[in-house]
């Protein structure tokens, strides 16, 4: 096996077990995926990644729950840097205006990696939102009628799931990148620079 290969292997291995880790709640391992530095980037936090495991934590001790699945990858290596971009969906299930729904967001995570004595790890996570969707749990039970003017406030490529986490609480970033749009191509741009070695702006 080359030694590009190598990396990428270890790469997606690495994206699958933020995934398992992450969801099990497994912290003192999924610490290990991550670079000292790591920052973390989503649509309710934002910030290192020693206090997501926090804020997760408690989340989840609230009662939070979000879950995650990965679909297929693509790596872009030059050298110590990496660019990883990964299907994937966010499901995250609670009450929508009084009805338990599962509220499934489809996107990528777009994942800044270097290699740092011999050992690759996340720089910085940032997902982009596609598009998502509520349901309720129950079928055949009631929908939940949407604060349209809330619900209409967010980007349309995670406008349920940005509704569903301001009701439970948190502050929603609201210029996240989605599949087209000026933050998303500032995005690409980045992990352009981050290829060609220039510092993370």
């Amino acid at each position: 096996m080359t030694t590009e290969a190598a990396d990428r292997q270890t790469i997606r291995e690495l994206i699958e077990n933020w995934i398992v880790w992450r969801d099990a709640r497994m912290w003192d391992r999924f610490r290990t995926v991550w670079h000292d530095d790591g920052v973390m980037m989503a649509t309710w936090f934002q910030g290192s990644a020693d206090e997501f495991i926090r804020v997760s934590d408690e989340g989840y001790r609230k009662g939070v729950r979000i879950l995650h699945f990965l679909g297929g990858c693509s790596i872009d290596v030059a050298g110590n840097r990496a660019i990883a971009q990964t299907k994937m969906t966010i499901a995250q299930r609670g009450p929508v205006e009084g009805v338990i729904c599962d509220v499934v967001c489809t996107g990528r995570f777009y994942d800044f990696l270097e290699k740092r004595g011999g050992r690759w790890g996340m720089v910085l996570r940032q997902p982009i939102y596609e598009k998502d969707r509520a349901d309720p749990v129950d079928p055949a039970g009631p929908r939940p009628v949407f604060d349209q003017t809330l619900l209409m406030s967010f980007p349309e490529g995670y406008r349920h799931l940005a509704y569903i986490q301001t009701r439970v609480g948190y502050k929603v970033k609201p210029d996240m990148p989605g599949l087209d749009g000026p933050e998303v191509e500032r995005l690409y741009a980045r992990g352009k620079a981050w290829l060609e070695g220039k510092a993370l702006s």
